[in-house]
């Protein structure tokens, strides 16, 4: 069978060869009846791009590289899937980057833009990949990139978020509002900026209530449902135990409500708890989860949005754009106990 190209599309769908090139680069800049018709004689003819041969000809290799501390994370989850479809949608492909954490996989990933294989950079840690010169401005040592979901200590990258303070903030609020003055923080290692917003969030809804800030009741955690057990025990082992638990994940909350539930105490009769992020299976435990909705989706979505932006030449303005979070009321929290 001969090969076909985009000269024999173009023949078949009646249009020129620059337009499938469109269709195939940019579909956004083609009319909608315009890119059905095409893809569906590319459906039809089978025909797949040579990328590599485009990558030489245009010095794009067509390709984002998405850096990501663990994929196995359901918040990551819900990310991933939002940038797959809108790199789709623009014409590129996601090479996906699991760096476990390790600044050296970052680095890695993060030279598959130094060295051509992709062109810009989707970033969910808090460290820098790139060596940088301080002196310098940034703008001009480093690809085209945005920050998402885990917040960056500067003013020249495109970041992408919840507010997390105000976030925290408004979750204590509700916890004080049901009658809690003594509130758990579980929070995520203090090496992770969004960990320490939210316990900066905590405290001054606490402090802003009049209420005390019990260092005994911050506990820090790992994000993992193991860790909630164990912080839960820690907890529990407490002369004035809390009335509530705030966890600074989902994951963690749930592991707080096994102990919990293994120990005898009712959610929330005895202890509430509170999560954050709201992943899939939040409202599916029992009892279901209060938690801080994070719109995972619009994340990704507004994350990829940005960065194929910066790859067609536009102008985004640096600087953080927090995206709206939720309260999501459960059957996990109540009414503080009367003792």
């Amino acid at each position: 069978m001969a090969t076909v190209g985009i000269k024999d599309i173009a023949t078949l769908a009646k249009v020129s060869p620059a337009t499938v090139s469109r269709v195939l680069s940019s579909p956004e800049l083609v009319s909608k009846k315009t890119l059905n018709k095409v893809k569906k004689i590319i459906d039809e003819m089978g025909y797949r791009p040579n990328r590599i041969g485009a990558s030489l000809r245009t010095r794009k290799s067509g390709n984002i590289v998405a850096i990501i501390p663990d994929i196995t994370n359901p918040v990551n989850a819900g990310i991933i899937r939002a940038i797959e479809q809108g790199a789709q949608s623009a014409g590129y492909s996601v090479l996906l980057g699991d760096t476990q954490g390790l600044l050296e996989r970052e680095r890695h990933y993060a030279d598959l833009v130094t060295s051509g294989q992709a062109d810009g950079i989707l970033l969910f840690c808090s460290r820098m990949p790139f060596k940088i010169d301080p002196s310098l401005p940034l703008a001009g040592q480093i690809p085209p990139m945005v920050n998402g979901n885990e917040s960056m200590n500067s003013d020249e990258i495109v970041q992408v978020a919840v507010d997390n303070v105000a976030a925290a903030k408004a979750a204590i609020a509700y916890l004080i509002s049901e009658g809690h003055h003594r509130i758990a923080a579980i929070t995520g290692p203090d090496d992770i900026p969004s960990s320490n917003e939210r316990l900066q969030g905590y405290t001054e809804a606490l402090l802003e209530a009049g209420l005390e800030v019990d260092p005994l009741l911050q506990i820090e955690g790992c994000y993992t449902v193991d860790s909630g057990v164990e912080c839960a025990e820690k907890l529990l082992l407490l002369r004035k135990r809390p009335t509530a638990i705030f966890c600074f994940n989902d994951e963690m909350a749930i592991g707080v409500m096994k102990l919990l539930k293994k120990q005898g105490f009712l959610v929330p009769d005895d202890v509430s708890v509170m999560g954050f992020d709201d992943i899939h299976y939040a409202e599916y435990v029992t009892p279901a989860l209060t938690t801080v909705h994070q719109p995972l989706k619009e994340i990704g979505t507004t994350c990829i949005n940005l960065l194929v932006e910066q790859l067609r030449g536009n102008y985004v303005k640096p600087g953080r754009q927090f995206l709206p979070f939720e309260l999501k009321i459960r059957a996990s929290s109540g009414p503080a106990p009367r003792f």
